[in-house]
């Protein structure tokens, strides 16, 4: 590797050999060796050296582009309000409020005490100060708060923090009273805790050396942590276990789940020193969630249809066979999830693709919220108040800005409490929206949802932005980004592609792209770019692509199958060694990844489906388009070495002369960098690559 590289001569990877064998095929992986052994650790002087090799290739070739980087991060912190704040939302006796200091990073979390209505708008004097982000982040290159949670009292405040994006959270204690940190810390914590109705323990969840959550555990305060005792513990490497309070604050749940199976145990909360009581044994593709609302329990279930169903059962036995139906769900109605109240239920649920908030009173009556558009992202907000007339939302659609609405369920009134402030200026009706459909090649309509400013024309002149996931029934909303104006008063059109791996459709749009059907999702993509050039949105070799994590595997796949048509790509911590991945049974995700994407290890069919469209293996000798790959050191979801191995081998096989850039955080993990505005450079750094690469001139 040359000490002394120029932009014209990028880092070059050794081939060394390495192969292995399954189901009678031999693969030849000469970049293996870029897995360092001793991961999480990654220590390895040649890996370590590649990497920053590959960095400071990044910033030689970004160098002439650093102007223009500058100038769209100033554009899109100028859209950052400096001192933002969040909605004061009422907690029994205390309104609690998150706010930036100006110009601030992180958080500071503050709190006052409830005196009488419209009080939650006025702290005044007497609010206090409970976390500081900004203190709990300083000397610290990267930091991100897991999760807060006050004490039933409100006396005791466990937090817990991340300081090197590998998800591995150390959990503490905090005295309100005196503002000391208790002598509590525990280590491999996911993040949260759910506090003991006396508050004289806590619970909470445990990860192993493969960063599995698998262990709830009960910490007492002033006791060891290592003495914790275990509540439940997960032994099926398939399924992850979670950790919540219920609605009414009378259990405490456990719910532990693979990609199509789940379980779930309830603990009451006066009780914690208790036996844990299964609700439902798990079976294969029967999924559900539970909630307790006083003196029922409410389930989400998918026991009779596959876009699940409401069902409630006593408060003294929810078992099964208990489960009495209150919603049904139906080919046309997505049953997405629900939170309960003393006096009603709030659900969320999607109709044709398009959100909407359901009410089901005590006595089965509902009543839909009325939205002020039907396309658009809409969900249920900060409703920590269980006795409550209030339900308070969270809206925002691809021209409006995120809002803040309280709904007075006896009213029906929606009331906005706040519409993010854009310092720099935005007019809504500078710009327009659009919903179209695509047909795929198996004659399947794909929603597209579309925003540009009206004064870019639909003729093809006008570059692309074409976003894709398509993966683990995360459906991509139909919501506004103050970054994406940057692109938007540049004349782009910027589109979202609600494909099949998503649940944008309904639980089965989810299932058309797993397994057996995964190349849906790519094809469908592929197809909608084609679709958009077809009805004169779009160019060819004019439209920029972009994914992270399981869209990144989108990105590498799309590029595969179709290479000419895009004219930059931001493949962002992507999943692009897939075969490699599921066949190692050591890393943290690979047994619960299975049932998304198969087993090649014991399924013949699985491996060559999956060898057939994995980004890395598929990489031929060809022209590519101008590819920005990104990394995190200590991202535990997708290892580094998938995005360096596959940059290694494209720079190998790749012809032409279009750049190819690795950027590698190398204190972070999967989410990038971690402050307000650190995360928002990098959205800067790849929009200036795609005006570079694009050949826009700013």
């Amino acid at each position: 590797m040359s000490d002394d590289l120029t932009p014209a001569d990028p880092p070059l990877a050794d081939r060394r050999p390495h192969s292995y064998s399954y189901h009678g095929v031999t693969i030849e992986d000469p970049y293996h060796w870029l897995k360092d052994d001793s991961y999480p650790q990654v220590n390895a002087p040649d890996i370590l050296a590649y990497l920053d090799a590959e960095n400071a290739y990044f910033e030689r070739m970004m160098a002439p582009r650093r102007e223009l980087v500058e100038t769209l991060f100033e554009e899109i912190k100028a859209r950052q309000k400096p001192d933002d704040s969040g909605v004061p939302f009422r907690d029994g006796d205390w309104y609690y409020q998150w706010r930036f200091e100006d110009g601030g990073q992180y958080r500071i979390w503050q709190r006052w005490p409830a005196r009488g209505a419209g009080a939650q708008d006025f702290p005044g004097a007497d609010a206090e100060i409970i976390l500081n982000e900004p203190e709990l982040a300083a000397g610290q290159d990267y930091f991100r708060l897991g999760a807060l949670s006050v004490s039933n009292r409100g006396d005791l405040l466990a937090y817990s923090t991340d300081t090197d994006g590998s998800e591995r959270y150390r959990l503490f204690v905090k005295d309100l009273k005196t503002g000391e940190v208790l002598e509590d810390g525990i280590e491999n914590t996911l993040g949260g805790a759910v506090w003991a109705a006396d508050d004289s323990a806590l619970l909470y969840v445990v990860v192993d050396e493969n960063w599995r959550p698998y262990q709830v555990r009960r910490h007492v305060l002033g006791q060891p942590a290592e003495a914790d005792p275990v509540v439940y513990e997960e032994q099926d490497p398939g399924f992850f276990v979670r950790l919540s309070r219920s609605a009414s604050r009378g259990y405490i749940l456990i719910h532990t789940a693979g990609h199509t199976s789940s379980e779930a145990y309830v603990i009451a909360a006066d009780a914690t020193q208790s036996k844990p009581v299964l609700v439902a044994p798990r079976r294969s593709d029967h999924e559900y969630f539970v909630d307790h609302q006083g003196d029922r329990f409410v389930i989400r279930t998918n026991d009779r249809h596959k876009n699940f169903r409401l069902a409630t059962a006593p408060g003294d036995d929810p078992s099964e066979d208990n489960w009495v139906s209150l919603l049904e769900g139906t080919a046309q109605l997505y049953i997405r999830g629900f939170d309960a109240f003393a006096d009603f239920i709030a659900v969320v649920e999607r109709s044709d693709g398009l959100n909407a908030i359901r009410l089901i009173g005590r006595d089965g009556t509902t009543t839909h919220v009325e939205l002020p558009e039907a396309a658009c992202s809409v969900g249920l907000g900060d409703n920590a108040e269980f006795r409550t007339r209030t339900l308070r939302l969270e809206y925002s659609s691809m021209i409006t800005p995120p809002t803040v609405f309280d709904y007075g369920v006896d009213t029906g009134e929606l009331k906005a409490l706040k519409v993010r402030e854009i310092p720099s200026g935005y007019s809504k009706e500078q710009y327009v929206t659009e919903r179209l459909t695509a047909p795929a090649r198996d004659g399947v309509g794909i929603p597209v949802s579309l925003v540009r400013r009206k004064d870019t024309l639909a003729d093809g002149g006008a570059p692309v932005y074409l976003y894709g996931y398509g993966a683990y029934g995360f459906a991509v909303p139909p919501s506004f980004s103050t970054s994406r104006l940057s692109l938007l008063n540049r004349g782009f059109i910027f589109a979202i592609a609600h494909i099949r791996g998503g649940d944008d459709l309904g639980y089965h749009w989810y299932e058309a792209g797993k397994l057996d059907r995964r190349v849906n999702t790519f094809n469908d993509f592929v197809d909608v770019a084609r679709f958009l050039i077809d009805s004169g949105y779009a160019a060819r070799g004019r439209i920029a692509i972009a994914g992270g994590s399981a869209g990144g595997e989108l990105m590498g796949a799309a590029v595969n199958q179709a290479p000419e048509l895009w004219g930059a790509v931001a493949a962002h911590v992507p999943f692009v060694d897939v075969l490699n991945t599921m066949l190692d049974e050591s890393l943290p995700l690979t047994p619960t990844e299975w049932p998304e994407w198969g087993n090649p290890i014991e399924d013949k069919a699985a491996f060559e489906l999956i060898r057939s469209y994995s980004p890395y293996d598929q990489l031929t000798a060809r022209e590519y388009p101008p590819m920005l790959v990104t990394a995190g050191l200590n991202d535990p979801r997708v290892t580094y070495w998938e995005p360096a191995k596959y940059v290694a081998r494209l720079r190998q096989l790749k012809t032409g002369d279009s750049p190819l850039l690795l950027k590698t955080n190398m204190g972070a993990g999967h989410g990038g960098r971690s402050g307000r505005y650190d995360s928002l450079y990098e959205v800067a750094e790849e929009y200036a690559f795609m005006l570079w690469s694009l050949g826009i001139a700013d």
